[in-house]
């Protein structure tokens, strides 16, 4: 029951922190013990510090960020992450979980609107994003975790709401591009489930996923109209939990997702056809 306490009390904005803070003292081959020494221009911290970066439970200094950043030659990277997830770490904020997401071993998801940012593909993703190539890039480049070797890829679970399949987003031939796309990722072992609307599951509210790190914790995110949210509460774990499993038992086997998928870009072509007088 205490270490439950302990984990509500953490910031995911400071364990995101706290991981690449390890990692980079791991690249060095030092200890905690080791670099604490070395902190202060020697005068040396203790190593329970470190530790409690590390782990998420205390926000440094930005001047301690940025002696640590060169002592482990983190080229300027370490300080930037303090800036972006330390230095605002009193509440959960939207821009932490591309690194959360990074650091998954799996992803389970349910998009209620529109295709996860995980699967969009360019074209799909500039219309949502009004055209800002720069947002484009950026979401794009979130999709690498689906091909690097070290860490392996996280294992992932998508279901997508029937009517993603069929809201227009930036025309005829995105949407066609769009859910081709879904088709080929099904066929390559992708792990993308159709769910039938229905009006009466918990996952009506929003759109969430819930990524789990390699040491099992945690950390649960959902975009409202102003910006997106991280939780790590227990209490909020356990409500997206319920919802997941009741979306999950609404979902369609893999090879009826891909039927519905397929079907639904014949629906369209034929719908075209039609329109333009064509059998």
């Amino acid at each position: 029951m205490s270490s439950r306490r302990r984990r509500s009390t953490t910031s995911p904005t400071l364990v995101a922190f706290g991981r690449r803070f390890r990692r980079f003292r791991d690249a060095k081959n030092l200890t905690q013990d080791a670099l604490a020494a070395r902190a202060h221009n020697g005068a040396g911290v203790k190593p329970q510090y470190i530790g409690a970066i590390e782990n998420g439970r205390a926000r440094c200094t930005e001047k301690f960020a940025a002696e640590m950043d060169e002592l482990l030659d983190a080229n300027g990277e370490l300080l930037n992450l303090w800036h972006d997830l330390a230095m605002d770490s009193a509440f959960p904020a939207w821009f932490d979980w591309v690194t959360v997401e990074g650091d998954a071993v799996m992803l389970a998801s349910y998009s209620l609107a529109v295709v996860h940012g995980l699967l969009q593909v360019p074209s799909y993703a500039e219309a949502i994003l009004h055209g800002d190539k720069d947002a484009v890039t950026a979401r794009m480049s979130r999709q690498a975790i689906f091909t690097r070797s070290d860490p392996p890829p996280p294992d992932v679970s998508f279901l997508l709401d029937a009517q993603v399949l069929t809201r227009p987003v930036g025309g005829r031939d995105v949407m066609v591009e769009q859910l081709e796309h879904l088709a080929a990722k099904i066929e390559d072992g992708m792990q993308i489930q159709i769910v039938p609307s229905d009006g009466t599951h918990l996952g009506n509210t929003h759109s969430f996923t819930i990524a789990t790190l390699d040491d099992m914790q945690q950390v649960a995110y959902v975009e409202t109209i102003a910006r997106g949210y991280t939780m790590a509460e227990p209490s909020d774990l356990v409500a997206f939990a319920k919802a997941l499993r009741q979306v999950q038992g609404l979902a369609l086997p893999l090879a009826q997702s891909l039927d519905e998928i397929r079907r639904t870009v014949e629906r369209g072509s034929r719908q075209d056809r039609l329109a333009e007088g064509q059998p």
